[in-house]
């Protein structure tokens, strides 16, 4: 059995998306209608923290941070859409995505990349940013599931190399 939910906000709005079952992990978000490219599709909401406090809250819950609804701020604040959250928490991750994340005035707004047909799972692009060595058992952790023709298999951000490396 699919278990859907209309976006409450989206209904508000504009009942473009709702969240049912996904294929590629736990919940998703699809477009209940085409989307263009370039359409602002939902604001990612949530209480904002320090990450002083998102990291307490995860160890708290007993899970790591990478299960978790954050999403960092440039002013180094996250937001916790766990908490006070809405609909744009359920995204889940693509290596080759049909939506990304912009920040706007300390706001994070969910666009359309490209063309999103009626049905189609929506999908940005994490670039988890994880400042330990990208050991095997850290890249099983954040192991992606998007199954996309690109898929890096890992939602990590690539490692920056050092010019010392690159120099090599």
């Amino acid at each position: 059995m699919t278990t859907t939910k209309r976006s409450t906000q989206a209904q508000d709005a504009n009942p473009m998306i709702e969240v049912r079952r996904s294929p590629v992990h736990g919940n998703g978000v699809f477009a209940l209608r085409p989307i263009p490219a370039g359409e602002r599709i939902i604001e990612y909401k949530g209480e904002r923290i320090s990450w002083d406090k998102a990291t307490e809250r995860a160890a708290k819950a007993g899970g790591p941070i990478n299960h978790t609804f954050y999403f960092t701020l440039a002013d180094g604040r996250v937001i916790d859409g766990g908490r006070r959250g809405n609909d744009a928490r359920w995204i889940n991750h693509a290596c080759s995505p049909n939506c990304e994340a912009f920040e706007d005035e300390g706001k994070v707004y969910i666009h359309a990349m490209r063309n999103i047909d009626a049905g189609e799972e929506l999908n940005y692009n994490y670039a988890l940013i994880y400042d330990e060595r990208h050991t095997p058992a850290l890249k099983k952790l954040f192991a992606c599931r998007c199954g996309t023709p690109g898929c890096t298999g890992t939602m990590l951000a690539p490692k920056r190399r050092s010019r010392k490396a690159a120099a090599a």
